[in-house]
């Protein structure tokens, strides 16, 4: 059964045409409600000629589309989606998090950075044990301790200050509607309810969430959430304050303080003094492309960037594709670069209001003399583990930071009739966050996305430990590309996934950019990677063949679920074309 579109107003429609007729106010009506299963679903990817409209949840996305059906930008649309996936879609994103925003006004290309920072009362010993060792991943996650500044709202108000169209208050019907109104649970909401470990020791998340029986809420079951309207609806009538200050501010400081077993710190006065960042976007060239991303605190486009620049110092690579399947040649390529890639991102990546580049520029990573000396170190077998280099002679004065778990998020990529364009990464970190719930949405657990060790063994800081007001360091990658000659826009792509996120965005990229498949062929390709340690595949996605080609090359292998949630939308010559990932619900929409 497909989703039932609504039909917009007149007036609307003809000002997405271009008619300078004045819109009729902005009015949602809420779709039919049946999903995709949760695993891998073929999608066919969706053709649209004006806009478009790319998100993790049909739900979501028609709200999206809607809002430019209506007239609103590219800015309007992605507010409307996050509140939508707020509701939905509560274990990746919501209002109880952070993300950032890259947009294009058809002019220049903007970084909005609504990170989550870290409490006053934050120091770098946060996660150390009475013992003086890191605490185990879900201790140090599950509850108040782990929770940060939650900073999304603040920064979706500055970027609707700057771009938006639509009245503010009514980007809010949607979620506002389906919340009060409902929604079904979905086969993914579903699926993750059941494996979810940590979620019911919460009281508030286990009323809502969980059947009285303690098993989840069933597929298809509508569920309501007054909690969160209250909360939207203020927002929507007074802006972010009514989130940041007041009763809602007041209810998310004493939910942490006063969690009983594993507390933080977060105060009123955290809320109450979050900013957001508008920093310069980080572009850089490949081929006769130019692809913007998002700068530090970001780790996501310096990795990109490098691994497709190692990429062009290696000798090609004849056959990128073997059937369906990335070739052993492409994927020793990939990963060797990966893993230089990766191990500048544990030496030098951090909030870079506390700690310098190197060499004194973010764009020293990915200079194009260093690549090719960082080129060089790739030989016929895997190096197995690469060490940092020193970009512009840097000195490596930080400690290396550790491999640790990261995980959650969603991506929205939009485009509306005026040519806007915005790539939106947005999370709560871990899956369902802190597991702590306030108001009908979850708190995130972003303070484990810092080092939780702060030094290594003999005692040198590492660049992205805890301190008070820093913004850790993420591997969110939302992505514009462009046509380095002509500038016209060509894509918006990101995806969910941790740190992967690396590997699945740059995955997408070659696919389209270089191997010439469209939005939705790259996406579905097989995902691959390495964090600096073993190569990963996804898992029953490749032959014995091509794993025994890498391990003749020196690979050891770890075959993973890699469930990415990619979004991406192209450029066509009628228009647009989307992708969404047939490893999650998401969907395209569009005129």
């Amino acid at each position: 059964m497909k989703l039932r579109l609504s039909l917009a107003s007149l007036a609307a429609a003809l000002l997405a045409a271009g008619c300078a007729i004045a819109p009729r106010p902005f009015q949602y009506t809420a779709p039919d409600q049946p999903e995709a299963a949760s695993g891998y679903v073929d999608k066919p990817g969706w053709s649209t000629r004006s806009y478009a409209v790319a998100a993790a949840n049909p739900l979501a996305t028609d709200a999206g589309r809607q809002v430019l059906q209506a007239g609103g930008t590219a800015i309007d649309a992605a507010i409307a989606v996050q509140m939508v996936l707020t509701l939905v879609e509560p274990q990746s994103s919501g209002i109880g998090g952070g993300a950032f925003l890259l947009h294009y006004d058809g002019r220049q290309v903007e970084a909005y950075d609504g990170r989550e920072t870290a409490p006053a009362a934050a120091d770098e010993k946060l996660f150390l044990g009475a013992d003086g060792k890191a605490l185990p991943f879900h201790e140090a996650v599950v509850g108040g301790r782990s929770v940060a500044t939650p900073g999304v709202l603040r920064m979706l108000e500055l970027a609707h200050r700057e771009h938006g169209k639509l009245p503010w208050a009514q980007l809010f019907q949607p979620a506002i509607q389906l919340a009060e109104g409902g929604f079904q649970v979905s086969p993914r909401l579903y699926s993750l309810l059941k494996a979810e470990q940590h979620l019911k020791k919460d009281e508030a998340a286990a009323r809502y969430f969980y059947k009285p029986d303690g098993d989840p809420r069933d597929v298809g079951m509508i569920v309501r959430n007054p909690a969160l309207a209250e909360v939207l609806r203020a927002v929507a009538e007074r802006g972010a304050d009514a989130f940041y200050q007041g009763p809602v501010a007041r209810d998310i400081a004493a939910k942490v303080q006063g969690h009983p077993v594993n507390p933080g710190r977060l105060t009123e006065q955290d809320l109450a003094g979050y900013q957001p960042k508008k920093r310069e976007a980080l572009c850089s060239d490949w081929q006769r492309w130019r692809l913007c991303g998002f700068p530090p605190p970001s780790s996501g486009h310096l990795a990109i960037a490098q691994i497709l620049g190692v990429m062009e110092h290696l000798p090609p690579v004849a056959r990128p594709l073997d059937g369906d399947v990335p070739s052993v040649e492409l994927l020793h390529a990939y990963t060797e670069a990966a893993r230089l890639a990766f191990a500048d991102r544990a030496q030098y990546v951090a909030d870079p209001d506390f700690v310098p580049a190197p060499a004194g520029d973010w764009r020293s990573l990915i200079d194009p003399a260093y690549l090719r000396q960082r080129a060089a170190l790739v030989g016929p077998q895997s190096m197995k583990t690469a060490q940092p280099g020193r970009p512009g002679g840097a000195q490596l004065s930080w400690a290396a930071q550790p491999e640790q778990v990261e995980h959650g998020t969603s991506h929205i990529s939009i485009v509306d009739a005026q040519g806007r364009a915005v790539a939106m990464t947005t999370t709560i970190e871990d899956q369902f966050g802190s597991r702590q719930m306030v108001r009908g949405f979850l708190l995130n657990n972003q303070l484990t996305d810092f080092s939780l060790t702060p030094t290594d063994a003999a005692g040198k800081p590492v660049a992205n430990r805890v301190q008070p007001g820093k913004r850790p360091r993420s591997s969110m990658s939302p992505t514009l590309v462009f046509e380095k000659d002509s500038g016209r826009l060509v894509m918006s792509a990101g995806s969910p996934g941790g740190s992967q996120i690396i590997h699945y965005t740059a995955k997408t990229l070659l696919g389209t950019l270089g191997w010439g498949l469209n939005a939705q062929q790259a996406i579905a390709l097989p995902n691959f990677g390495s964090q600096n340690g073993p190569t990963q595949l996804e898992e029953k996605r490749f032959p014995a063949a091509t794993l025994d080609g890498l391990k003749a090359r020196g690979h050891e292998i770890r075959e993973l679920p890699m469930t990415s949630g990619l979004q991406a939308i192209q450029r066509t010559p009628t228009g647009w074309f989307g992708g969404a990932d047939p490893r999650r619900e998401g969907i395209v929409m569009g005129d």
